[in-house]
């Protein structure tokens, strides 16, 4: 067998008899703070060759909305200096570096991927590149046809719902939470359905990164379930769904209407993560964010 293919089993089952020797179950993170699932109930996440290697919390409606309720307690981080968000992100940025390894087991594990170690390599890159953004994005000053001119700001949208991608789930979480949270706004991840242990496993990089509780909060769980509540939550702003489920993107679109949410859903269409132009730059940062135009009125 190719070496990569190898090495990749060999993780897995390194995992995977550390996960069974602690018969572990992966909380939410809601708040800054790590919380057992309002249903009490749990699933099992599997890996390479059915491999058992944890369980993880089955989120509820009463989950999401303690999420959303502790996302609305961190406005404080909408308010903070981009600066500050910057250096909040090269810190988690540094500490996903510090256990790249880690991470990359675990990845191989879950996924089988040959090369775990390039996707934790892009996810702590595009933590650096949205960090170098998140005091760049500036607004425009524009001149209106009347005595006066105009400034556009651009503003964080408040709380965003995030389902992310299976393909990739590290790197993918990292690609949507990390423009979010540059630029102000505080998010209710659902992670990859299928692989969430590597979302889980940030919990511990969050707390020693000087991240405020309640900026991130995780709910593991249905991908559909959750992301029909986060759709019909009221106080969710926006809701991101790119875990290439084409009904599933139709129906957050179709519920969002009642409350007028932003919606960014990629459908059935597939996105390559691991590429700047297609999952980076301005125009994710404009998914993140909405105009304040300011008149200033000059002259006689």
């Amino acid at each position: 067998a190719p070496r990569g293919e190898a090495k990749a089993r060999a993780q897995a089952a390194v995992v995977a008899a550390d996960s069974c020797a602690l018969d572990r179950t992966a909380k939410m993170y809601i708040g800054g703070k790590q919380a057992r699932p309002d249903s009490a109930y749990s699933r099992a996440v599997f890996g390479v060759g059915g491999a058992f290697l944890a369980d993880v919390g089955e989120g509820s409606r009463k989950d999401i909305r303690n999420a959303v309720e502790a996302a609305h307690k961190a406005s404080g981080w909408s308010r903070a200096t981009a600066h500050n968000r910057a250096q909040v992100l090269y810190y988690i940025a540094e500490n996903l570096s510090a256990r790249a390894g880690e991470f990359a087991a675990r990845i191989g594990a879950m996924t089988g991927n040959a090369q775990p170690e390039k996707e934790v390599r892009a996810a702590i890159e595009r933590l650096f590149y949205y960090a170098a953004w998140a005091d760049k994005y500036d607004g425009l000053a524009h001149q209106p046809p009347t005595q006066g001119i105009t400034v556009a700001l651009n503003e964080p949208l408040g709380v965003i719902g995030i389902v992310c991608p299976t393909e990739a789930p590290l790197l993918g979480f990292i690609a949507l939470v990390a423009p979010a949270i540059a630029l102000g706004n505080r998010v209710v991840v659902v992670p990859s359905e299928a692989h969430p242990l590597s979302a889980t496993d940030l919990y511990q990089v969050f707390d020693t990164s000087d991240l405020p509780g309640g900026v991130v909060n995780i709910v593991t769980g249905c991908a559909d379930e959750l992301a029909r509540t986060l759709a019909g939550h009221a106080d969710v702003d926006a809701v991101w769904r790119h875990d290439g489920s084409a009904d599933g993107c139709a129906e957050v679109e179709r519920l969002s209407a009642a409350s007028m949410k932003r919606t960014w859903v990629g459908g059935a269409r597939g996105r390559d993560w691991y590429s700047t132009a297609q999952s980076g730059g301005r125009a994710v940062l404009a998914h993140a964010s909405q105009v304040k135009n300011v008149w200033i009125p000059y002259g006689v």
